[in-house]
C-alpha cells in the first residue's frame, strides 16, 4: 500500500465528466481523481468493497504514472 496517499471518503459520480471522482492528499497534494469506465458509469452507488478496489486502481496507477498538475483521470476496463 502507498504510504503517501491518502484517500478522502467523498466519491460522487461527476456528471459533466462522466465519471466516479474523488479528493486525495498525495504527499501534501490535494488531487482529484477521476476513475473512466463504461460499466462504472451504470453503477449508481459504490460500496465500501468497490471503494477500496477503485483506491488499489489508484495506487497501481500511481506505481508507474507521475501526476501533473492536480487532477489524474484513470481510464479502468
Amino acid at each position: 500500500m502507498n504510504q503517501a496517499i491518502l484517500f478522502n471518503d467523498d466519491l460522487v459520480f461527476d456528471e459533466q465528466q462522466g465519471a466516479w471522482c474523488f479528493t486525495a492528499l498525495l504527499s501534501g497534494q490535494i488531487i482529484t481523481i477521476y476513475l473512466h469506465s463504461m460499466q462504472l458509469k451504470l453503477i449508481e452507488k459504490i460500496d465500501s468493497c468497490m471503494k477500496f478496489d477503485l483506491e488499489e486502481e489508484v495506487e497501481l496507477w500511481l506505481e508507474k504514472n507521475e501526476p501533473e498538475g492536480d487532477v489524474i483521470h484513470i481510464d479502468i476496463r
